[in-house]
């Protein structure tokens, strides 16, 4: 089981708290955690990725390890304290304003 910490507004739109466990086939990645999240929270599709490319939203970030793991490919392997459950794999709204 992976862990997933998610914000308050995609809280809001699968109806959950902020940390779930998500059961992730392999290859462990960023893409495949997203695709395990949407499967099991329809409500989250197109949320964190968009439907017609297949990119992470602009405004989302991934955290594993405590590294910023948002401009790196989806497909790269997730650390193996992520896969393992140790460390939660985080997305979050990136703050911007002027």
């Amino acid at each position: 089981m992976i862990k997933v910490l998610i914000p308050y507004h995609l809280q809001t739109l699968a109806g959950t708290g902020p940390e779930l466990e998500l059961n992730v086939p392999p290859p462990y990645t960023a893409r495949a955690v997203v695709q395990a999240l949407e499967a099991r929270y329809p409500t989250l599709r197109g949320a964190v990725v968009e439907h017609a490319s297949g990119r992470r939203r602009p405004k989302v970030r991934f955290f594993a390890c405590r590294e910023d793991i948002s401009h790196q490919c989806m497909d790269s392997p997730l650390p193996d304290d992520v896969v393992a459950g140790r460390e939660p794999f985080i997305i979050i709204g990136a703050i911007s304003g002027g």
